[in-house]
């Protein structure tokens, strides 16, 4: 398992994971709901993007900590509709992402690792979202916005009539969202990565 080591601490890494937080606070400003998919509060960006880079490059916990970057840089500036939930599952998605491509590239920097890493990456936080969405972020989604469970069902329903309780939303929404999501970042990560990685190691 990594951690935070000596180099993280160094004033050109700190300068970069920085540099990457400030970038991925600025992809999450464009999101936009695929509304024949999932309810409209689950919104698409890239935002991992910047995460995945610095993963890949400075290790898997800068991705972690760029990750936190982005979403305290969201809270702060643009503040939460949400109470602090939609960033908190943001946060928990975009770094289980990150970490997991980062763990298995890092170890082995060859093509396929990179692609093993993002498919593993994309498949661990489409697993890691759903059992957190399903046990306590939709409960607190609910709580907040003073709605039901029912409600945000019904939300699901209008788009897929197989959706009829929070199982089926599971199923039917968060999973193809989060693996739509990984194979769009995925793909644009490993078509940027070589040309900007001589900046992120100099």
């Amino acid at each position: 398992m990594y951690t935070l080591s000596k180099d993280m601490w160094k004033t050109e890494t700190l300068t970069k994971l920085a540099v990457l937080g400030v970038l991925a606070f600025v992809l999450m400003l464009f999101e936009f709901p695929l509304v024949w998919l999932a309810p409209p509060f689950l919104k698409l960006d890239i935002s991992d993007l910047p995460a995945l880079l610095g993963s890949f490059a400075l290790g898997p916990m800068a991705g972690v900590i760029v990750q936190l970057l982005k979403n305290l840089l969201f809270i702060t500036i643009r503040g939460s509709a949400s109470s602090g939930v939609g960033e908190l599952a943001n946060f928990i998605v975009g770094s289980v992402f990150a970490y997991t491509a980062g763990a298995i590239y890092f170890k082995k920097k060859t093509m396929n690792r990179a692609v093993l890493g993002l498919v593993s990456g994309t498949l661990m936080m489409t697993l890691i979202i759903t059992f957190a969405n399903y046990f306590f972020l939709f409960p607190m989604y609910a709580r907040v916005y003073g709605l039901s469970i029912e409600t945000l069902v019904e939300m699901g329903t209008a788009i897929n009539s197989n959706i009829v309780d929070l199982k089926t939303m599971m199923v039917y929404a968060i999973v193809p969202f989060n693996l739509l999501k990984g194979i769009l970042v995925s793909a644009i990560t490993i078509l940027v990565y070589k040309r900007l990685s001589p900046i992120l190691h100099k």
